[in-house]
């Protein structure tokens, strides 16, 4: 009973339009249904840097979500969060292989590509070496992530069902066109971005759909 009253406010989180992390927890909301409520921070002025968000989050990051009277960070730590606590529309094979093989793919992207755009790492080069930087290190990873799902990508990242491969990948691409990766060399990611971008949880929780994202 007490689980289920906490359970009852609506959640929210802490997002920046444009963050891969932050993107792919609304994903992750989007698919399963569960309400929230956004509050923005801006990463490029700093906000992440200074209170009140920096007294919420001492990792000075996005997104931080707060639900079930509880605060999470760090996306792959939310999302395994929503999967256990709120298994439908499940984003993990029911087996342990299966499991195992979905996020060995994700930490490819997450782990090995994703965290060398991050702005913090970024920042740290001269600005006129940042877009070839960037693109280097999604080319070499996406190689291998390329090979890796022609093997088990069937409609999806992981054979005919939505994933967690999936709530990575969409944002991963958004950076790679961003970086000037040639996409035209990853058929099999560039396919399954284009039918994720169908699905309305990937359309709603897209950066352009979000309350920071700039004026066009």
């Amino acid at each position: 009973f007490f689980f289920a009253v906490r359970r009852m406010s609506r959640a929210v989180l802490y997002s920046y339009w444009r963050s891969s992390s932050a993107w792919r927890v609304r994903i992750a909301l989007e698919w399963k249904g569960i309400p929230y409520d956004i509050r923005t921070i801006n990463l490029v002025k700093g906000e992440q840097l200074n209170p009140p968000y920096s007294n919420l989050n001492h990792s000075n990051l996005v997104p931080l979500l707060l639900i079930d009277g509880e605060s999470l960070s760090q996306s792959n730590a939310i999302v395994e969060y929503l999967e256990e606590t709120r298994p439908g529309q499940p984003l993990l094979p029911s087996n342990p292989a299966g499991r195992a093989q979905v996020r060995s793919l994700v930490a490819d992207v997450v782990a090995d590509v994703q965290p060398l755009q991050n702005l913090r790492v970024l920042q740290q080069l001269p600005e006129e070496h940042r877009m070839d930087w960037g693109r280097s290190w999604i080319s070499r990873g996406f190689q291998s992530l390329e090979s890796k799902l022609a093997t088990c990508a069937g409609k999806y990242a992981y054979g005919d069902s939505v994933t967690l491969v999936d709530v990575v990948l969409v944002p991963q691409v958004y950076n790679a066109n961003r970086f000037g990766v040639d996409m035209e060399l990853y058929p099999t990611i560039s396919r399954l971005n284009c039918a994720l971008n169908e699905l309305p949880a990937f359309q709603a929780a897209d950066p352009s759909k979000q309350p920071d994202a700039p004026v066009r």
